[in-house]
């Protein structure tokens, strides 16, 4: 099953760019969702950047390896499916309706969260959570 979802995953990262460089900012973005929503948590790290930024209201990190990310993806007690999503070249806007995950309960959900997504050569460069004040007024999905 988990070979499966890794699969999936890499499909959707992949196709949108196949013979055309790398897949789009936007269907990175859909694939982490995605392989967070599943509990594939190595297919959700496989799509963040050595040294990518990791911005929380509690803090920034920063994923040197692939352990890093691994953790990272590891930790987020919630999945997010995307009910808004705006691009503007590398950067990706998602809002998100937080929800339980396989492997954890959600400590919030139904509620909405919004990201914002640096994506270059395919990977996940930086991951920023904003605030409802940072928040876009009317992405659409």
């Amino acid at each position: 099953m988990r070979l499966a979802a890794a699969i999936a995953v890499l499909a959707l990262a992949v196709a949108p760019g196949c013979g055309s460089g790398p897949p789009s900012p936007e269907s990175v973005v859909r694939a982490w969702s995605q392989a967070l929503n599943t509990g594939d948590n190595e297919g959700a790290a496989e799509l963040f950047a050595r040294d990518a930024q990791v911005i929380q209201p509690s803090g920034a990190l920063i994923l040197h390896t692939r352990s890093d990310a691994l953790e990272f993806n590891q930790s987020l007690p919630c999945s997010g499916t995307i009910v808004a999503v705006s691009a503007s070249g590398d950067t990706v806007t998602a809002t998100f309706l937080l929800g339980d995950r396989p492997t954890s309960p959600c400590d919030g959900p139904g509620q909405k969260v919004h990201a914002e997504f640096v994506v270059r050569n395919g990977k996940i460069d930086r991951w920023e959570q904003l605030s409802s004040a940072q928040a876009p007024a009317a992405p659409t999905v």
